[in-house]
């Protein structure tokens, strides 16, 4: 869930700053002009978006898994759970011995 911020419009004391840097702080409006000629960040720093891009996450594997949908029959089940915890570890081990 997004939390909404509100933004202020004029100071108000035990935020965590002072008056002096409230009234230092200057964002005024971009122009038309300004706007026109703005670009996508990707655009304007190549480099620093890719190491961006590239730092997020897990590092990428050369075969990942796949998530698949499918259906057994509820014994079969029942048999791999009753061997403890780490069942679908042991069915995928099962279904691996299995293809090969």
């Amino acid at each position: 869930m997004t939390k909404k911020i509100k933004l202020l419009k004029e100071f108000q004391p035990g935020r965590g700053y002072s008056k002096e840097d409230w009234d230092a702080v200057d964002s005024p409006e971009p122009t038309e002009e300004e706007l026109r000629q703005a670009r996508p960040f990707r655009e304007a720093m190549p480099d620093l978006y890719e190491t961006l891009q590239r730092s997020r996450g897990r590092p990428r594997i050369e075969s990942p898994k796949e998530a698949v949908t499918l259906r057994l029959d509820s014994a079969t089940i029942q048999k791999f759970k009753s061997k403890g915890a780490d069942w679908r570890a042991r069915m995928a081990e099962a279904l691996d011995k299995a293809a090969s």
